[in-house]
């Protein structure tokens, strides 16, 4: 039973970090039809702009190493997501993504691996390739004790942050004049701009606010895990995975997806940990057996 309740507890941890980086690739691509590679990349700045910030701000990564009270850190590390987001964002599409968005789905997929591949270098030049442990809001937590099984507080953290995340995304959607711009972009842009929309600033938004979803997975998950370089490959793989069981496109696809795949992994992890990645793939080549677009993915009308 307590061994149970570890992949169900480690699971849900897994999914929330997996849900942030996947619900901005797909709502990314819900709204621009682009397979954002360069979106790992965004996941990785974010981690290290937070444990960059965290390391210089406590010295040591300790309390009473700064003036500063040590609950600031949660502040800090919304901080660092912020300002990767903000900053990285609107400066990809702008710059690149902008001059390829409306030439078909290969192009810009070439673009954002280049972009991915040039942004990895990027962080290897600013943070070195020595590893960044920022673990002082994951250690001043503690652990709590859930039905004998010691459990660290932080991993809740992170799903309370992926569940506000959620939300705040939902009602973008859903209950803001944005969001009704957003929808009549994705189901027609050309009419859309025919209506006076300014489709290229939505395209700004869309994509700055899919940057904040990833370097929030980013900056949340660097407390828990050594930021290295590289570290933005297997998240960006597993990400795809997961919107390609939920949907390209689907917000609630990524959710339920990256549901899927934190548990199963954790399961592997605890049970058959030679399998850890098999079972994710394995689940996503027998739902696209039977739903290629996923499951909550919608059929796309092509234009000629």
């Amino acid at each position: 039973m307590e061994q149970l309740l570890r992949v169900a507890l480690d699971g849900l941890s897994f999914a929330s970090y997996l849900f942030l980086v996947s619900a901005g690739l797909t709502f990314i691509y819900g709204v621009m039809r682009i397979l954002n590679v360069a979106h790992g990349s965004l996941y990785g700045l974010g981690a290290y702009m937070a444990a960059w910030l965290v390391l210089r701000l406590w010295p040591g990564g300790a309390p009473g190493t700064s003036v500063l009270p040590t609950v600031w850190s949660f502040g800090v590390l919304l901080l660092a997501a912020l300002l990767v987001g903000l900053l990285a964002g609107p400066l990809l599409e702008r710059v690149f993504i902008q001059r390829v968005v409306d030439r078909g789905e290969v192009i810009p997929l070439v673009l954002t691996f280049a972009l991915f591949l040039m942004l990895e270098d990027i962080m290897k030049l600013i943070w070195g390739v020595n590893p960044l442990g920022a673990d002082l809001p994951y250690a001043m937590l503690g652990a709590v004790s859930l039905a004998g099984v010691n459990y660290p507080v932080y991993p809740f953290v992170l799903t309370g942050v992926a569940i506000a995340a959620a939300a705040a995304l939902w009602l973008i959607i859903n209950r803001s004049r944005f969001g009704k711009l957003v929808i009549s972009v994705i189901a027609d842009r050309e009419v859309s701009r025919a209506l006076g929309i300014n489709v290229p600033r939505i395209y700004t938004f869309a994509f700055t606010l899919g940057a904040i979803l990833a370097a929030l997975g980013g900056a949340f998950s660097a407390p828990m895990i050594s930021v290295v370089p590289g570290v933005s490959v297997e998240v960006i793989i597993l990400a795809f995975a997961v919107t390609t069981i939920g949907g390209l496109g689907s917000i609630g696809g990524a959710a339920i997806g990256a549901l899927l795949v934190g548990f199963l992994r954790a399961a592997a992890v605890h049970y058959v940990p030679e399998l850890d990645l098999f079972v994710i793939y394995a689940l996503m080549t027998a739902i696209l057996l039977v739903k290629p677009r996923g499951l909550f993915g919608g059929v796309e009308v092509r234009r000629i």
